[in-house]
């Protein structure tokens, strides 16, 4: 029986470069995927798989993991690391982070949850001095100029080594005292994984869950940061109910029942552009 056009095009071999492509797409629309699961949906080898994943990251296109890829607007799993958290939402992230560094004062203290938002406020710290800076968050310190930081305390015990963070109570106590010693801060910068107007705050670590909120309870200002992806959900653990923020700091305006839901907590929404 004579095959058609179509039956023939589908027959023939994937150019390496239409390969590339619709492997691209396919990324894209599921978020995250195994290498095995990719070969098998494209009938080639896990090796010709594994090189045209590399040449995708090259490219900037997706982004290469151990196992597999994740797509750059991919909402990562609990257990995905910092380094490929830290490329995703990347233009968000560097937006955010400007303005929240533009709410830190000179001689200010200021405590800072472990993530990549927050990382990127710290980042975005250069003419601020005599700064006092409070983290869980292990790369922060890296991060930090002598020029604007005075004083730089690390808490929390166990080492998160995925998120790198601690993760613990924010416990200080003087030497042969039993009692904690109270600690306030000016400004807490938390970056979360989820907002939404009726589950709030979220993450999906409890862990986290509890120190984020701690930092918050301990603050006279809190700015959280969230870039749009995660608005409308809610993950595992509950941080804060909305109100808990005096800013909510983003890449793009909130969606109509967010927005409401925030301005009836009277918290206040900065993105970019906006003149706040």
């Amino acid at each position: 029986m004579q095959k058609s056009v179509g039956d023939l095009e589908q027959s023939r071999p994937r150019l390496p470069a239409g390969r590339k492509s619709d492997l691209a797409a396919f990324v894209g629309a599921e978020g995250e995927v195994t290498v095995a699961a990719l070969a098998d949906r494209f009938k080639v080898s896990s090796d010709t798989i594994r090189r045209d994943l590399d040449q995708l990251d090259a490219d900037g296109v997706l982004i290469r993991t151990h196992g597999g890829a994740v797509s750059l607007t991919a909402h990562p799993r609990a257990d995905t690391g910092v380094d490929v958290r830290s490329r995703l939402q990347t233009t968000a992230k560097e937006k955010i982070g400007a303005l929240a560094a533009g709410l830190v004062h000179d001689d200010s203290v200021v405590i800072f949850n472990a993530g990549t938002t927050a990382l990127s406020a710290a980042r975005h710290l250069h003419d601020q001095r005599g700064l006092t800076v409070v983290t869980n968050n292990l790369r922060i310190p890296a991060e930090l100029s002598p020029n604007v930081c005075r004083d730089l305390w690390v808490v929390g015990g166990a080492v998160r080594l995925s998120a790198q963070a601690t993760l613990g109570p924010l416990a200080f106590r003087a030497p042969g005292q039993v009692n904690e010693i109270n600690i306030r801060c000016d400004l807490a910068i938390i970056g979360v994984g989820a907002v939404s107007a009726e589950g709030g705050y979220s993450t999906s670590n409890l862990d986290e869950a509890v120190m984020m909120a701690d930092m918050m309870n301990r603050a006279t200002k809190v700015a959280v940061l969230a870039d749009s992806s995660k608005f409308g959900r809610s993950l595992f653990a509950q941080i804060a109910d909305l109100g808990a923020a005096d800013y909510l700091i983003t890449d793009t305006p909130p969606p109509a029942e967010l927005a409401a839901a925030l301005a009836a907590h009277d918290v206040q929404v900065l993105v970019p552009g906006d003149g706040g």
